[in-house]
């Protein structure tokens, strides 16, 4: 049927005020199965929903058509709401009058808009980081260099594991720039249980800020994850180290994953989306660089380089994912969002 395929809800009540057919983007919508909600009462259905209801009440009564905005919980159960546009019709002939309601989700459109920003924000960070790259591994040839000629000139072992240190610091941050320069589009993908990722993250983090109080509050449902996993273990471990910076070691944090439907992200449709947030009770982000977060070089702390978000995007976005953010004082929240899908044939 043409209107199961619709992005927009579309829900038919007797005039009585029953369900009698709905599509699955209104299930979505108001996280209701239509075999559940056929034949039922919206307003027993969708509590929460009162002016869905009253709008539908008014329609029946004065037999016209009327469109609002309006907030309903949503379908996620977690306290936040969704902003839908409402139109209710009245259709058929005197007889057989039913009412349409056309539910059109202006949440994921303002979504659709502060991805569109992200993902821009993301095209204009990757070339800085690749003219950043150059710009450093360029002397790293000749740091290592000299490093190695002074090595040749000591005679005091113990002055050599100096200059031993500086040539393993240079090569690590060569290998980094080399990634950094590399195509960035071809991740070793496999399947992986992404809470085994986190709790490797977690045991890291924990044993470098040990006053850290790290929660976790994991979905058992949650698929395993076809992703690179040392690309993901390395965002998560630079958006669990910004976390802890923020509470300057010593707050809380927590870990927590859910399942997400039917979700657009980098512009595609999926019917599963993983959600992993990381949540800390810091000052929260500055004001001044709010929407500039994910650039390289910026940051709110003066001893910080403003690469680690910028990284983690990046990393994220190699697998199709999308890190977004909410802050406020004594809550900030990173939200990484990865799709679960299936391999390929030939991956």
């Amino acid at each position: 049927m043409l209107l199961d395929d619709l992005t927009t809800g579309i829900v038919l009540l007797a005039i009585s005020g029953e369900v009698n057919w709905m599509n699955p983007a209104a299930e979505d919508l108001l996280g209701i199965s239509m075999q559940r909600a056929l034949h039922k009462s919206l307003s027993i259905l969708a509590p929460g929903c009162e002016e869905l209801v009253e709008l539908a009440q008014r329609a029946r009564l004065e037999r016209q058509s009327f469109g609002r905005t309006i907030n309903i919980p949503s379908p996620q159960r977690d306290g936040s709401e969704l902003e839908l546009a409402v139109r209710v019709s009245m259709l058929g002939e005197a007889t057989d009058q039913q009412l349409l309601l056309e539910l059109f989700n202006l949440t994921q459109r303002h979504h659709l808009d502060r991805e569109n920003v992200l993902l821009a924000q993301h095209g204009a960070s990757r070339q800085m980081i690749r003219q950043l790259a150059h710009e450093i591994r360029n002397p790293l040839g000749g740091l290592r260099g000299a490093a190695q000629l002074l090595e040749r000139e000591l005679d005091d072992p113990a002055q050599r594991e100096f200059t031993q240190v500086i040539i393993a610091e240079a090569d690590r941050l060569a290998a980094l720039m080399d990634n950094l320069l590399g195509p960035g589009n071809t991740p070793h993908a496999r399947l992986i249980n992404i809470h085994e990722v986190l709790e490797r993250v977690a045991t890291v983090t924990e044993s470098e800020w040990p006053d850290l109080n790290i929660e976790r509050d994991y979905d058992p449902s949650l698929p395993d994850l076809f992703v690179d996993r040392d690309q993901l273990t390395q965002a998560f471990l630079n958006l669990l180290r910004n976390a802890s910076q923020a509470t300057e070691g010593s707050g809380k944090v927590i870990m927590r994953t859910r399942v997400l439907t039917n979700q657009i992200l980098n512009r595609q449709t999926f019917k599963l989306v993983a959600l992993i947030e990381i949540q800390d009770n810091g000052p929260g982000v500055h004001a001044d660089i709010a929407d500039t977060l994910f650039f390289p070089l910026v940051t709110g702390r003066n001893e910080g380089t403003g690469l680690g978000l910028s990284l983690a995007q990046d990393l994220v976005n190699r697998q199709q994912g999308l890190i977004e953010y909410e802050s406020e004082a004594g809550r900030t929240v990173f939200m990484v969002h990865l799709p679960i899908v299936e391999p390929s044939a030939d991956g």
